[in-house]
């Protein structure tokens, strides 16, 4: 009896490593999914570094592989200082500046964009002496501010923000129809402003030439020229059909063109999402038979999208509506459904008064 005893409490505990050993897996993913999302270092008080340091001494070397706070060598530290006692105290002084001053430096640093040196030069044209690169740095540290190169560098999302209100992008795109002469690809124009995302949509053809480019920029040109804003700009990619007459079309009216990079859909995604939309929610449900066929549904669509569905970019609005006054508690009488595109998409809406 004493025999099968012992390899069953063997075989328990081992059971028990097991699930504690997976126990704490799950855990350290956990904590690097929650430490991800702070994307700033994460500061902690003396009595959070005492609990660390009672619970992390017991675990030995094991602890370099659990720790995600801070490094494993800035643990060993804290131990040693805990056993020789305080720290210390810097005879160079190591007082935080006061909070004027801290406030005034992440004001310069957030508004101007400047690095280290240039916000010290900043301070001393106001009279303020007394404080250092260093000391500037570690005010920036705390506050998650990241280097100069960092926040001044210009990033595309920067650019497309700048210029959202007057920035379009235009791009093709084809389906196939059926015609008289068989099976034939279709080509569509698709301009899109990059803040309402609102689209405008030429008619098809089956031959994109530079004539047909042209004559349907002049379209866009005269559907956007009563507006407040202006198209300022227009992206496009390195397409063949985009031609020089293409370009003058819209220089003529101080539009600029902006060619995309080569093999850089991404940078214009967002047309790329709405052709996908326009063919995965309607033209990939319908037979087109030829071109007015294929107009007609494009443009019933087109309608919908801008006025009626939803846009999560948009605080899911459409890309033309105003916020609509909150309603505390809709009347149902007041709410109806309508259908669009012959009964394919549907729409909750209040009747009109």
């Amino acid at each position: 009896m004493a025999k099968l005893f012992h390899p069953l409490l063997t075989l328990i505990a081992s059971a028990t490593d097991r699930e504690l050993a997976k126990h704490v897996q799950y855990l350290k993913e956990e904590n690097k999914i929650l430490r991800s999302r702070l994307g700033v270092a994460v500061h902690t008080r003396p009595e959070e570094r005492q609990r660390l340091i009672e619970f992390g001494k017991v675990l030995g070397r094991a602890i370099e592989e659990l720790i995600t706070i801070v490094s494993a060598s800035t643990f060993y530290r804290w131990c040693r200082e805990e056993k020789c006692g305080k720290k210390k105290p810097n005879p160079k002084g190591g007082q935080r500046k006061p909070r004027e001053i801290r406030e005034l430096v992440l004001e310069i640093a957030k508004i101007t964009g400047f690095g280290y040196t240039r916000i010290i030069g900043e301070l001393r044209k106001l009279g303020i002496k007394g404080i250092s690169r260093q000391t500037v740095r570690n005010i920036l540290k705390e506050e998650g501010i990241t280097p100069a190169p960092d926040r001044t560098s210009d990033k595309w999302e920067n650019f497309l923000e700048r210029h959202q209100n007057t920035l379009w992008a235009v791009d093709f795109f084809s389906v196939k129809s059926i015609t008289a002469r068989g099976i034939q690809e279709l080509y569509v124009l698709v301009f899109l402003c990059m803040h309402s995302r609102e689209v405008i949509v030429s008619s098809s053809t089956k031959h994109p030439n530079s004539a047909w480019v042209t004559k349907q920029t002049e379209m866009f040109i005269e559907k956007t020229a009563d507006r407040k804003e202006k198209p300022s700009i227009v992206l496009h990619d390195r397409d063949t059909k985009f031609t020089k007459e293409f370009v003058a079309t819209l220089k003529a009216k101080d539009i600029r063109t902006n060619a995309l990079p080569i093999a850089s859909p991404n940078l214009n995604g967002r047309v790329e999402r709405f052709i996908q939309t326009i063919k995965y929610e309607c033209l990939f449900k319908f037979i087109l038979f030829g071109q007015r066929h294929m107009d007609h549904i494009v443009s019933e669509w087109v309608a919908y999208y801008n006025r009626t569905r939803s846009h999560m970019e948009r605080g899911n609005l459409p890309p033309i509506q105003e916020t609509p006054e909150e309603v505390l508690k809709p009347d149902r009488d007041q709410i109806t459904v309508r259908s669009y595109v012959g009964g394919l998409v549907k729409s909750f809406e209040r009747k009109a008064a």
